[in-house]
């Protein structure tokens, strides 16, 4: 009742205001990263852009500046990256910042092997807030899952990782996996945050954060690595969708083995049993009670 796949995090380190290096850099790492022949493969947030909104935040540069930066959806960045994705024969999903009209959106992508967008999505929680004033920073409004070529799927953008009603959302909404680009900390706690949100829901999740990759897969951690633009590899097993179908499907695989599993668990009950005279003489006196009523 699992998908298996192979998926991979790259804990990318994305310099700021710097679109044209960043997407070279993601580039050739995405390439690396091929090699190992993954089906899936996650960068960080902000990768193109370099994850910026503080510095128009503090008033370092405009808001026009981000504007300008940003990436449309069907852009040209993206669309390098739709391409690269069927050249390589893999989903490429990264965070970076999203053009709609006159605002800015910390978004996320998905893109397949056949280098389609499967998925979008657009942060829910920001660590630094936000104002309606704030063009430069605007905050999605929808958790959706969306479909992928290995079951549905669900973006968490770095501070949602520690809110365990967003994942939930999510895989309420279909998720069957979850993926995690950041840009934020990676401390140990950061680590217990992403395993509990694995666990609390059942489901793997790959993370990419600016120094540490995790990937989780049946509640345990799988794949762990620390530092920048590492390259951290790891098969996760994606759980069956609720459905009656697969309910029945699952328990028609255990009724397959429980006859035979419980007569060997029968046979070394016996056996202990039989090892210990005591217990024996409780058996004997059972089975005499059981005939006299």
């Amino acid at each position: 009742m699992y998908t298996t796949i192979k998926a991979t995090a790259i804990s990318f380190k994305p310099r700021k205001w710097d679109k044209i290096y960043n997407a070279k850099q993601m580039d050739t790492l995405f390439r690396k990263a091929a090699e190992q022949q993954p089906d899936l493969i996650l960068a960080t947030e902000g990768a193109l852009e370099g994850y910026v909104v503080m510095d128009v935040a503090e008033g370092r540069r405009k808001q026009k500046e981000m504007l300008e930066i940003a990436e449309p959806i069907d852009g040209t960045y993206i669309e390098h990256f739709k391409k690269l994705a069927k050249e390589l024969e893999t989903c490429l999903c990264f965070g970076f910042a999203e053009k709609i009209g006159q605002r800015v959106y910390n978004s996320a992508v998905f893109i397949d092997h056949n280098g389609s967008i499967r998925g979008k999505y657009h942060k829910t929680q920001l660590a630094e807030g936000t104002h309606k004033s704030w063009k430069f920073n605007s905050i999605g409004k929808k958790i959706r899952s969306f479909d992928t070529p290995f079951g549905k799927a669900g973006f968490l953008i770095c501070n949602d990782r520690w809110n365990p009603i967003i994942a939930r959302t999510l895989v309420l909404d279909g998720a069957q996996y979850l993926l995690i680009p950041s840009f934020g900390s990676k401390s140990r706690a950061q680590d217990k945050e992403v395993l509990a949100r694995a666990r609390e829901n059942g489901v793997p999740i790959i993370e990419a954060n600016v120094g540490v990759n995790l990937i989780a897969s049946k509640g345990e951690i799988v794949g762990y690595g620390r530092g920048n633009n590492k390259i951290t590899s790891s098969v996760i097993e994606i759980p069956a969708n609720s459905s009656k179908k697969n309910a029945r499907q699952s328990e028609k695989l255990y009724m397959q083995t429980q006859n035979i599993e419980m007569n060997r668990r029968y046979i070394e009950t016996i056996k202990r049993i039989e090892g210990k005279p005591n217990l024996v003489d409780e058996a004997s006196k059972g089975k005499m009670l059981h005939k006299q009523s």
